[in-house]
């Protein structure tokens, strides 16, 4: 491979990393998510979140998460940066999480900037460090269009058939 074929090939699979921690949070999918972070790594969401372990903050957030009735995690504008087995990365993210309070509905609203640091051992990209940076937040009382019963929070979910490599 070419320095810059290589270089793309890093930031597709460190890209491909950050997608699949946001599948693994939206499907609770726990061994999913422990497999972006290196087994020593470390994570801190910000002064009102957790602070601790990688795979820990996977738990920490599923378990959250399964209080909930939905959420999705979108990313975007994602900036890697690439050094030989060593990288840093910024990924925004669009968080929407949908509760109930008092049997009403409510929508969280988060944009915040996963501020990552990666390693490549053993040949595959994992995170060392991730810093969730929470830029603003919003929480609303929403009135749902339909109840939605396809999507699941579990391997059961449409996309695990799809992806039946991952599956």
């Amino acid at each position: 491979m070419t320095d810059v074929t290589a270089d793309l090939a890093d930031k597709q699979a460190i890209t491909e990393q950050i997608y699949r921690y946001c599948r693994s949070v939206d499907r609770l999918d726990v061994p999913l998510g422990h497999g972006v972070f290196h087994e020593d790594a470390t994570a801190d969401y910000g002064p009102t979140g957790y602070k601790g372990t990688g795979r820990g903050a996977i738990d920490w957030i599923c378990e959250a998460h399964l209080k909930l009735q939905a959420h999705s995690h979108q990313v975007t504008n994602i900036l890697i940066e690439v050094e030989g087995d060593r990288a840093g990365s910024e990924a925004y993210v669009m968080a929407a999480l949908r509760g109930l309070r008092e049997g009403q509905p409510f929508q969280m609203q988060v944009w915040a900037r996963y501020c990552d640091t990666w390693s490549r051992r053993e040949g595959t990209w994992r995170i060392d460090h991730r810093n969730t940076v929470i830029d603003f937040d919003a929480m609303s009382d929403v009135r749902p269009l339909h109840d939605h019963q396809w999507a699941r929070r579990d391997r059961q979910d449409p996309s695990y058939a799809s992806l039946k490599a991952s599956a």
